[in-house]
């Protein structure tokens, strides 16, 4: 293990000795007691979700979109994906191998990254899925799921994990349901738990401390990629991260320390993100997509909307929504920009004019000169950030193109060639990027065009994906061969949005609230009280670097469109016209 140096070493001795430190400021003091002491009181500022009364479990996919004719809903995949997994695997496993009817477990030697690296060696899918059962009202499974959480789960293991997958497979999902579970309201019916003593955000806060070793020790404050959750950083660590990896933990990491009144772990969150942005190109604006924790150095200079790079973006927004800070906001419109002016391809309006159509492609972080013709699923997320900045049009145009792909290959690879009209990479492990754009794009139109894509999205994953157990990764695209893995976030997000797409009357969008996914897909609030901690408990040495955290207002994004300004043309005609929609068929080999 590394050793501990300065405050930042301090601060960490300090959480490590002590089950949790007192609260000395912010709404929520009080409200969290450490382990063993009782019942807390309820805080007089929780970060609550808001009101609505209890529902039942009914989804509303109309009966005569629900293939093959089934009973209104019950081919909806969580259905088959949650129901038929304790006979299956039973929940104290891993992961799951759908195909041979058993649980996916941690791998040795631990060097085996490919799977490791994800699953922690506890009930990831388990922990993963915690809030998609509150959204569909299935408050049985909740509980049951919970308290089997609870009862199981320990993070004091000898497991070398990545801190991005942990932090927002399983931090964020122990958040959301802690949330959920302390809500007054009970929005989603009664999801509460019989003697519940905030089990899950002790669990949570115990494993972010297990986390924060991969902050220390690095020159440029930016994490080490990988820990190992009983000893820290291993000695053989890799010095180069990802930008999203090292930059998409704020939002966890913030709601977690607003929660407990603690502003460590949003600290070192913020920490890297501004390390990361002060990186970017002086010429173009753009990050690439490796870099060096030590010395600052771009290993990796692609910049572009996919892997390595896709939820940095992501979390600058959603950051400003849920906490209001006004840095994370201009860091956002200033990555917007430097986007549309070095990776946008093709003619300027999405529905007129002539050329191409939009793509935005991966260029050389210094120079924007292009650098390959592939972009990959992961990029499909973007049309969803897009409808949420108010950037309607151009997000129709980006996701009619995925969607083309969709089409061809009933799946999307995970890496697509856009000059040959092929995969580069031909597996597609139930990424839930093109549904969540899918979602997002029909919430912000209410264009029933995108009900359809659900449907056939839908249809696609029943006849190529579906398993004794589950589903399963499609290992070629083509061939429509299958692997014997079916990754967390396909319940946790993928099921998810679909779920929503078609559940008109769900409480996520009846019940008043204004609700925020994370990038794992596990929902929290919109909720002012999570924009209001002013920090008080500053350590010596933290003050030349930490900026305090103050109430902000929310206030609109400053692009000149937006989700009021949807033209009401949107909501009854195909988004694209239809001279455009055969543009891409054609660009993907579909005619």
């Amino acid at each position: 293990q590394r050793p501990v140096k300065g405050w930042f070493g301090m601060r960490l001795a300090l959480l490590r000795l002590h089950p949790l430190l007192p609260l000395p400021s912010g709404p929520w003091r009080g409200s969290v007691l450490p382990l063993g002491e009782g019942k807390p009181p309820r805080p007089s500022s929780p970060a609550f979700l808001g009101p609505r009364a209890g529902r039942g479990f009914h989804p509303a996919v109309p009966r005569s979109l629900s293939p093959q004719g089934e009973e209104e809903g019950s081919s909806l995949s969580v259905r088959h994906g949650w129901r038929i997994a304790p006979p299956c695997h039973g929940w104290g496993e891993r992961a799951w191998a759908v195909l041979a009817a058993r649980s996916r477990g941690f791998s040795l030697p631990s060097s085996n990254l490919n799977i490791n690296d994800v699953l922690g060696n506890y009930s990831l899918t388990l922990i993963d899925a915690l809030d998609t059962l509150a959204v569909m009202g299935n408050s049985s499974e909740f509980q049951k799921a919970v308290k089997l959480v609870i009862d199981t789960v320990s993070f004091d293991k000898d497991s070398t994990v990545q801190v991005f997958e942990a932090t927002i497979r399983v931090l964020g999902s122990l958040l959301s349901a802690h949330i959920i579970i302390t809500d007054t309201k009970q929005p989603f019916g009664d999801m509460t738990i019989k003697d519940y003593d905030n089990e899950l955000l002790h669990m949570a806060r115990d494993l972010a401390v297990r986390l924060l070793p991969a902050f220390e020790n690095t020159k440029t404050g930016i994490p080490y990629p990988r820990v190992n959750l009983k000893n820290g950083v291993p000695p053989d660590s890799n010095n180069e991260t990802c930008t999203a990896g090292a930059g998409s933990l704020l939002v966890e990491f913030g709601i977690l320390s607003r929660l407990l009144g603690d502003s460590t772990f949003e600290w070192v969150a913020r920490r890297a993100v501004k390390a990361l942005w002060s990186l970017r190109s002086n010429n173009t604006g753009l990050l690439g997509n490796v870099v060096n924790i030590q010395t600052g150095h771009w290993v990796g200079k692609q910049s572009g909307l996919g892997a390595g790079s896709d939820s940095f973006y992501e979390y600058l927004l959603k950051s400003y929504i849920l906490f209001g800070e006004k840095e994370d906001l201009e860091m956002f419109n200033d990555a917007y920009r430097n986007i549309q002016n070095h990776l946008r391809r093709g003619r300027e309006a999405c529905n007129e004019g002539e050329g191409d159509p939009p793509l935005y492609v991966n260029v050389n972080m210094f120079t924007g000169q292009l650098m390959n013709t592939w972009i990959d699923s992961l990029q499909a997320f973007f049309p969803g950030l897009q409808v949420l900045i108010g950037d309607v049009e151009d997000a129709i145009c980006l996701h009619a193109f995925y969607y083309a792909i969709w089409k061809r290959y009933g799946a999307l690879p995970e890496r697509y060639n856009w000059q040959l009209q092929a995969p580069d990479v031909p597996f597609y492990p139930l990424r839930p990027e093109l549904v969540e754009s899918t979602y997002l794009l029909y919430q912000a139109t209410k264009n029933p065009f995108y009900l359809h894509v659900g449907m056939d999205i839908l249809q696609s994953l029943e006849k190529y994906t579906k398993a004794k157990c589950g589903y399963a990764t499609l290992h070629h695209v083509v061939e429509k061969t299958k692997e014997d893995r079916m990754e967390s976030f396909f319940l946790s997000e993928t099921c998810k949005y679909l779920y929503l797409l078609f559940d008109e009357e769900n409480p996520v969008h009846k019940s008043g609230n204004k609700y925020m996914f994370t990038t794992e897909g596990h929902i929290v609030s919109v909720d002012e009280r999570f924009r209001n901690s002013l920090w008080q408990d500053i350590l010596p040495g933290e003050e030349d670097s930490a900026e305090k955290i103050k109430p902000n207002e929310l206030k609109a994004v400053n692009f000149s469109s937006n989700c009021n300004r949807v033209p009401d043309e949107r909501r009854y005609l195909l988004p694209l016209k239809s001279n455009y929609m055969r543009q891409i068929d054609r660009m993907v080999g579909l005619i």
